[in-house]
């Protein structure tokens, strides 16, 4: 029986990279050692879970850190270096392939190149598929709360869980999801693109919010937060319209053509123009939708014109069946 454990050779055996007699020797010791037993069966599961993993393309910013990185370690016999690079690669592809759990990348900046996209865990709830050429962070990742940072780039976020616990901030605001699939591009100042495919997504910066339902989309600009959310299949005219009254101040004409151009879904554009448009262009905005669907009872002209909360939760509820 040795006296020495043979933890540092367990790696070379399974590997297979042990000369006969040294395999010999270390299967021997681990035959009557329950630690290097043990290890020894720990290392072979790692081994095969590497195996099962799908390949990706890793950055080559990575590669080329694990090749410096080696340099340093020419000395070693081959074997180590052999399992080293496997051990660097693994840890690699877990994170490129999703089985990298989000503790884990807590708190570091996550940057994928032309060619590269990843896939991250979100605990138990979901995952991110993060797009090429995208640079974002893990804030926080705890049960009540995984929070994303997105600097640029792009995400497709698929979540199933209670609303309010994914969040993913940009420099203009932070999308809240509300048990939903979407994704989510911006630039590095904060103008960008929601787009939600099932579910809702509540956008929100500085007191000012958008909802945004499954079918719909709503840009974000710096400085100004969240737009007005459509759906994708409105009119041409109003989305462009939308987004000039939004953004560009167009005002009147703006205002005009998307009132002209609303169908009864629509009415999701037109409650949310109620908070955006002046005071007195509120009661436009009001007759149009109750123009186009019936107001319900509780909800008053009155109350509606005053921004009255309960009355426009009241209100949005109702409406909620026609998005």
């Amino acid at each position: 029986m040795f006296t020495k454990h043979v933890s540092q050779q367990l790696a070379a055996l399974i590997d297979g990279q042990l000369n006969a007699r040294a395999a010999e020797q270390a299967e021997r010791h681990a035959a009557q050692c329950a630690r290097c037993r043990a290890e020894r069966e720990q290392v072979r599961f790692g081994m095969e879970v590497l195996r099962r993993l799908p390949a990706v393309e890793a950055p080559d910013t990575v590669w080329a850190s694990i090749e410096a990185a080696l340099e340093e370690h020419r000395s070693r016999q081959v074997w180590a270096i052999r399992w080293w690079r496997l051990a660097f690669a693994a840890a690699l592809i877990l994170a490129l392939a999703g089985g990298l759990y989000w503790n884990s990348v807590r708190s570091q900046w996550i940057e994928t190149d032309s060619v590269s996209s990843i896939t991250l865990k979100v605990g138990q709830i979901g995952s991110v598929e993060v797009a090429p050429n995208t640079r974002l962070r893990v804030v926080k990742a705890r049960p009540g709360e995984h929070r994303l940072a997105l600097a640029r780039g792009e995400i497709r976020a698929k979540i199933s869980a209670p609303p309010r616990l994914f969040f993913v901030d940009t420099a203009s605001g932070t999308a809240i999801d509300l048990g939903c699939e979407y994704t989510l591009n911006t630039d590095e100042d904060g103008l960008g693109l929601l787009r939600v495919s099932k579910g809702w997504v509540s956008f929100e910066w500085k007191g000012l919010e958008s909802l945004v339902p499954a079918g719909a989309s709503c840009r974000t600009h710096p400085h100004v937060g969240p737009g007005i959310p459509y759906f994708d299949d409105a009119p041409e005219r109003m989305k462009s319209a939308v987004e000039n009254f939004g953004f560009e101040k167009a005002g009147e004409s703006a205002l005009t053509i998307i009132l002209g151009e609303a169908r009864v879904r629509d009415t999701l554009t037109l409650w949310h123009l109620l908070f955006r448009v002046e005071a007195e262009d509120r009661a436009r905005v009001y007759d149009r939708m109750a123009s186009l669907t019936p107001v319900p009872a509780g909800v008053s002209r009155e109350q509606a014109l005053n921004l009255d909360p309960e009355t426009l939760r009241r209100w949005k509820d109702e409406l909620a069946w026609t998005w």
